[in-house]
């Protein structure tokens, strides 16, 4: 097996053309609670990515999930990171897909799926068309916050990430989200998450 990403929590592999995302021992952790939260924390992305799918949100898709060895099996996508088209893009076109980043959070949040690790480097293009990438620290939740938090993530990283097409992109954003998503009070609760920031 080819590597292609070493990450904090697991690595990356090519084989016969498939991406395999393998969890990775953590030595300072107790063995049996290594063991444990490896194999849930497998198991839950796996599921996050079978729903999101389900509900018509473009991830990877999974061949096959081994709990046992802790090991995801998925779909290789064969497109651009979105940092790097977004790096080179113009602004209608840059438009146009965060258009699209918000409808499918606001769908991903209307089905209880939260990411909880919204980058451009965790969505790939391929075919004119935005997939969302490794859920590792996803959940399903029906709270406000952690939706709210989800965006607020996703804003931070768009300011540090593209200053100069920060306001084009998170107004396109939640624009988007907001005329798609069923539940209007988690744009409100931006602002209190990102009021109660600034007095910590």
């Amino acid at each position: 097996m080819k590597i292609v990403a070493k990450g904090a929590e697991a690595n990356l592999y090519m084989n016969d053309g498939n991406l395999v995302k393998e969890r990775i021992k953590k030595e300072y952790r107790v063995e049996e609670l290594d063991e444990r939260l490896r194999k849930l924390r497998t198991k839950r992305e796996s599921k996050l990515l079978e729903n999101a799918k389900r509900v018509g949100v473009p991830v990877p898709r999974i061949h096959k999930t081994d709990v046992k060895e802790k090991k995801i099996v998925m779909e290789f996508l064969e497109g651009r990171i979105l940092k790097d088209v977004i790096d080179g893009g113009d602004e209608k076109a840059v438009k146009q897909l965060s258009m699209e980043i918000g409808a499918l959070i606001a769908k991903l949040h209307d089905h209880n799926i939260v990411h909880n690790d919204l980058t451009t480097s965790n969505m790939i293009l391929k075919d004119n068309k935005v997939y969302f990438i490794d859920f590792g620290l996803g959940m399903t939740s029906t709270r406000v916050e952690d939706k709210a938090m989800d965006l607020v993530v996703l804003k931070k990283a768009l300011h540090a990430t593209h200053t100069n097409m920060f306001e084009l992109m998170w107004n396109s954003i939640i624009d988007e989200y907001a005329r798609k998503s069923e539940n209007k009070e988690i744009l409100s609760r931006i602002k209190t998450i990102e009021k109660r920031g600034r007095y910590v």
